[in-house]
């Protein structure tokens, strides 16, 4: 595995080394060790998997408050999603900035993801699978989002929004969510 830092404050890309040979190929998505000897958290309490079979579909963009903030290490698994992180943590120097990753099950890129950042993804193709790792239980008492449109992060997503949950669709402003 290769961490590479990014735009935004402790989000790191993590690059896949894949073996090939004739069977195909194989790759870790996690070490423990690696992660540790870079300085990220190992250990995480919940899995899940989102399963979207439209292209244009949009998740997101969600986040927990503290005490319960996140911080989530992201996998495609099946097609591909344009994946965007959004910096909601008003004392970090990329505050209110995002950046955005094309994540496919054929790719070598997972993003690891940390607390106070709002995270989303558009699918790029019919039948998506995104594997989630977080290091704190979901807790709706804690969790919020803000619009995928938000005029504060001005996120340019790549086709025509085609399905959003309708919570999504009902975030206040940012000014008022984040914080």
């Amino acid at each position: 595995m290769r961490f590479e830092t990014t735009g935004i404050d402790g989000l790191i890309a993590v690059r896949l080394e894949r073996h090939e040979d004739d069977r195909g190929s194989f790759a870790r998505l996690f070490c423990r060790e690696e992660f540790a000897a870079a300085g990220l958290k190992t250990e995480f309490v919940q899995q899940s998997l989102s399963v979207t079979p439209k292209a244009g579909t949009l998740r997101g963009m969600h986040f927990q408050h503290s005490p319960h903030g996140e911080t989530k290490f992201v996998h495609c698994v099946r097609g591909a999603i344009y994946d965007v992180v959004a910096d909601l943590r008003r004392n970090s120097p990329s505050y209110l900035h995002w950046q955005s990753f094309r994540l496919d099950a054929d790719g070598e890129v997972s993003l690891y993801i940390p607390a106070g950042c709002a995270h989303g993804y558009q699918t790029l193709q019919d039948n998506c699978e995104v594997l989630y790792q977080m290091d704190m239980p979901y807790r709706p008492d804690f969790a919020d989002g803000c619009r995928f449109d938000d005029a504060a992060l001005g996120i340019k997503w790549p086709l025509p929004v085609t399905v959003v949950a309708k919570k999504d669709l009902e975030w206040p402003p940012l000014r008022t969510a984040a914080g």
